[in-house]
């Protein structure tokens, strides 16, 4: 059994988190088990950021486990998934510093996190490490790692998904398991909608996935993490103890908060997409007419830099649609700030009620694809 310990009360680990630079030093050799007490995707993302930006990892290893609330995590280099359900949905889109692709999470699936030295990283000992802890708990599982990575059960489910950071002199793993995760959410918050888009951002590989539960209902994530930590314990030979630690604490994460906002901020989940380009037409109906619109639009850093929309002739006043066009040429490209601009121009356009209902039926469209 895992024994749990608040990371304060820790009196070990305190001693080696903190120092008068920054935080971390190495007092003993060995490995260490950290598990987040928040479910919140950014304040868990910055603690990794933390570890591995401060601790001094030449005579040690860490592995970090968490959970999270609903939300969808993106690779770095990734811009693949479906906002408009996201909103919908009210689930928080966080983009990592690993590469990768796009990742579903909730309460029902654990992440796991290793860290290392850039030399000792071995992702695939990681998920050999996690096999076996799921045998031990239920030897009857028909789990294995792949060449890819991946940990699948029953030879064709995925249950666990991979990435990793490698820095100059410290590297992480990390990786999801699901256990009973809401696989129609999963499916299809990573589904992208938008058609007519192009882009160099890593693509992510669809999988048939499944849960742990389905397989064995008597499993629960508590019960996964504890198998894990203890196997992880009993491999790199430490105390079977769980430190407990709180990602907002800035008394033993000095700068954390700042790191949490980093990962919220609209300039790195947005501002930091690989640019991209769209190329799609959609039909609107108005009254008993069904009108053809094209539209043309290149976003960069999260921003639209080249726009172009294509109504039928006479629709709309061309010098407003130039002047929709040109409004949208360096906003943001999001839903938020195409209401803004067209609320902005239909103040200082005629008061015609047909006028205003083709306006905002244009307006509702443009947004619809965002």
């Amino acid at each position: 059994m895992v024994l749990q310990s608040s990371l304060k009360n820790c009196f070990q680990l305190f001693s080696i988190l903190r120092t008068p630079k920054v935080g971390f030093r190495s007092t003993t050799s060995g490995g260490l088990i950290i598990q987040s007490i928040s479910n919140d995707v950014y304040q868990n993302l910055a603690v990794e950021d933390w570890i591995h930006d401060h601790m001094n990892l030449e005579n040690r290893q860490v592995l970090f486990l968490w959970r999270n609330s609903p939300a969808v995590v993106i690779g770095r280099h990734q811009n693949e998934c479906n906002l408009r359900l996201l909103r919908q949905k009210n689930i928080k889109l966080a983009r990592r510093r690993s590469g990768g692709g796009t990742v579903y999470h909730d309460l029902g699936n654990i992440n796991l996190t290793f860290f290392t030295t850039r030399k000792k990283y071995e992702r695939m000992e990681n998920l050999k490490l996690v096999v076996k802890a799921l045998k031990a708990l239920r030897p009857q599982l028909d789990v294995h790692v792949t060449d890819r990575y991946d940990i699948l059960l029953d030879r064709q489910y995925k249950i666990s998904g991979t990435a990793a950071k490698l820095g100059r002199t410290t590297a992480y793993h990390h990786c999801t398991l699901l256990c009973n995760a809401d696989k129609f959410v999963l499916t299809s918050v990573l589904k992208s909608p938008y058609k007519g888009l192009k882009s160099n951002a890593t693509p992510s590989v669809p999988a048939s996935v499944k849960n742990l539960f389905d397989e064995d209902p008597s499993l629960t994530c508590e019960m996964l993490l504890d198998a894990i930590a203890e196997e992880y314990a009993t491999q790199h030979q430490i105390d079977h103890r769980i430190a407990l630690i709180n990602p907002a604490d800035e008394t033993v994460l000095p700068g954390i908060n700042n790191k949490t906002k980093e990962l919220q901020a609209w300039e790195w989940v947005y501002g930091k997409t690989p640019k991209f380009s769209i190329s799609t037409r959609f039909n609107m109906i108005y009254k008993d007419s069904v009108l053809d619109v094209k539209v043309d639009m290149d976003v960069k850093h999260g921003r639209i830099e080249v726009c172009n929309i294509d109504l039928p002739e006479q629709w709309l006043p061309p010098a407003l649609c130039s002047e929709l066009v040109k409004s949208l040429t360096g906003s943001k490209f999001c839903p938020n700030e195409i209401t803004a601009l067209a609320t902005t121009l239909l103040r200082v356009c005629p008061q015609d009620d047909e006028f205003h209902s083709r306006w905002n039926l244009l307006c509702e469209n443009m947004i619809m694809l965002m």
